[in-house]
C-alpha cells in the first residue's frame, strides 16, 4: 500500500541505486552515455516489471545506457526538488501527473518535443494527455493510469437482495444502508459503503470520483479557483454525511484490510487495487465485481476520476535527444506475435494489474485472458476526468482532504466544508501562479 500514499516527507537518503551500469559516460567510443532513470518502483513486483524493459535495452544497446534509481513514492516529490536544486536531477523522471505543474514551475521538466508530443498525443487516451500536461504543453509520456471505479463484494449484496451493483445514488444508498451491519454495542462489523480517511487518495479520489460523476469539477478550468462549492459539491458531501451519520460508511476503518476480509459491501477506488486484492484473497476474490461509479439519476452520463504517472525528461539531462529516444522506445514501439501486439510500457503496467492511458494496447492485452474487472477501468478511459495539476494541486488537494473529514467526523456542516473548501483553495491555487 505504501506507494499510494500521498504524504510528502524529506526522505531520509536522496535516491538508491537499482541495477548495476557502466559509469557515467560522454557517449564517446568505449564511454557510454548512462541515463539515470528515477521513479518509485523502489521494490517488489514493481522494481522488477521496469527493470526487465532496461534490460533488454541495455542488452541492445551499447551506445546509451539506463540506470534505475528508486525512492519510495512518500519520498519521490521531495527528492525531484531536492536533486534539482543541488544540481543532480536525474536524466528521466517518473512523477505522479498531480505535480506537473509545480515540477513545470520549478524548472523541472523539459517539454515534450514536437515530434514527441504528437505522438503522445494521438496514441493515448484524453485524460492521459491532458494529466501529461500543463498549459496545453504535453510533457512526457503517460504510463500507468488509474481510472475510479465501484468494487461491490457479490455475496454481501446478493444476500441482502441485490442481484447487481448499483447504478444511482439512491440504489447504492438502499445498498448501503441494507448491508451495513453491527453489533449490539455499536461497532461496525460490516460498512455498507466504505468511506475511509486512510490517505489523500482515498478520501479524496472517491469523493472526486462521486463528484465529477455528478457532472462537477474541483477546480475550474482556468485552473485559478475551485469549483466545489456548486450544486454537484452539495450533493457528494450531503450523501457521504448521510452514509455517516446512518452508519452505513464508518472512515475511521482501514478499507483496504476490511474489503478483502468481507468487511465492506461497496467501495469506490483505482483499479491498481485489482492486483492486491487477487494476491490477498485468493479463491474468495471471485465474489469480487467492479461497476461504473453510480450516477445520480439513471440518465446521467457517466464520468469518474483519472490519476496516473508519466515519463519525462528533466531539465538537468546532459543528454535529452537519447532520453527521448529511450521513452519512445519503451512507450510506443510493440512487440509481441502478430495481431496481439503492444508497447513495452502497456506489457508492464498489466503484468502488475494495472492500465496505461493506450486503450489499443488495453484491449490487446486484457482481450487475453486478463482480469475481467480491469475491463470497466478500460472503459472509463473513455469518460474520465483527469486530476487537476496545477501548481499548487498538491496542498489544495490535502486542504479538501481535511474538509471532507471534518464533514464526516460532524466538525463541520456541508455548507461550513465548502466554503472553507473554497477560501482555502482558492488562496492555494491563486498564489501558485
Amino acid at each position: 500500500m505504501s506507494r499510494r500514499r500521498f504524504t510528502l516527507a524529506l526522505p531520509s537518503a536522496l535516491l538508491a541505486s537499482g541495477c548495476a551500469a557502466p559509469h557515467q559516460g560522454t557517449g564517446r567510443p568505449g564511454d557510454p552515455i548512462v541515463l539515470t532513470l528515477l521513479s518509485h518502483y523502489a521494490s517488489g513486483e514493481l522494481k522488477a516489471a521496469l527493470q526487465g524493459p532496461v534490460d533488454e535495452w541495455n542488452a541492445a544497446h551499447d551506445r546509451v545506457k539506463v540506470r534505475t534509481k528508486a525512492v519510495e513514492f512518500s519520498d519521490l516529490l521531495t527528492t525531484f526538488m531536492v536533486r534539482q536544486a543541488a544540481g543532480l536531477g536525474a536524466d528521466i523522471i517518473h512523477p505522479y501527473c498531480l505535480w506537473n505543474g509545480q515540477l513545470v514551475r520549478a524548472g523541472v521538466l523539459r517539454p515534450a518535443p514536437p515530434e514527441h508530443a504528437e505522438e503522445i498525443r494521438r496514441g493515448y487516451s484524453e485524460a492521459a494527455v491532458r494529466a501529461a500536461s500543463v498549459g496545453g504543453t504535453v510533457y512526457g509520456y503517460p504510463t500507468e493510469v488509474q481510472t475510479y471505479a465501484l468494487y461491490y463484494n457479490k455475496r454481501l449484496l446478493r444476500e441482502t437482495g441485490f442481484p447487481g451493483p448499483p447504478r444511482t445514488w439512491r440504489e447504492l444508498e438502499e445498498a448501503a444502508y441494507r448491508t451495513s451491519k453491527r453489533d449490539r454495542y455499536g461497532n461496525t462489523l460490516v460498512q455498507g459503503f466504505g468511506l475511509s480517511t486512510y490517505d489523500d487518495s482515498t478520501t479524496v479520489g472517491q469523493t472526486l470520483a462521486l463528484l465529477n460523476a455528478a457532472g462537477g469539477r474541483f477546480v475550474s478550468a482556468d485552473g485559478r479557483s475551485t469549483a466545489i462549492d456548486s450544486p454537484a459539491g452539495r450533493a457528494v458531501f450531503d450523501l457521504e454525511r448521510r452514509l455517516v451519520t446512518a452508519g452505513a460508511s464508518a472512515p475511521g476503518v482501514n478499507v483496504y484490510r476490511a474489503f478483502p476480509s468481507g468487511q465492506v459491501a461497496m467501495v469506490v477506488s483505482a483499479g491498481w487495487w485489482t492486483g492486491s486484492l487477487k494476491s490477498l484473497m485468493g479463491g474468495d476474490y471471485r465474489e469480487v465485481g467492479v461497476a461504473p461509479v453510480p450516477v445520480p439519476e439513471t440518465d446521467d452520463e457517466p464520468a469518474t476520476l483519472s490519476t496516473g504517472f508519466m515519463l519525462g525528461v528533466g531539465t538537468a539531462s546532459r543528454h535529452p535527444r537519447e532520453a527521448w529516444e529511450f521513452l519512445r522506445w519503451l512507450n510506443t514501439e510493440k512487440t509481441g506475435a502478430r495481431g496481439a501486439k503492444a508497447t513495452r510500457m502497456s506489457r508492464l503496467q498489466v503484468s502488475v494489474g494495472t492500465l496505461t492511458g493506450r486503450a489499443d494496447d488495453m484491449r490487446t492485452l486484457l482481450g487475453r485472458g486478463g482480469d475481467p474487472n480491469l475491463r470497466p477501468f478500460l472503459e472509463a478511459l473513455a469518460y474520465a476526468v483527469p486530476e487537476p495539476n496545477v501548481p499548487g494541486a498538491q496542498q489544495a488537494k490535502s486542504l479538501l482532504r481535511k474538509n471532507i473529514e471534518a464533514v464526516w467526523t460532524g466538525q463541520r456542516s456541508v455548507e461550513e466544508a465548502l466554503r472553507t473548501t473554497r477560501r482555502q483553495v482558492d488562496q492555494e491555487v491563486s498564489r501558485s501562479w
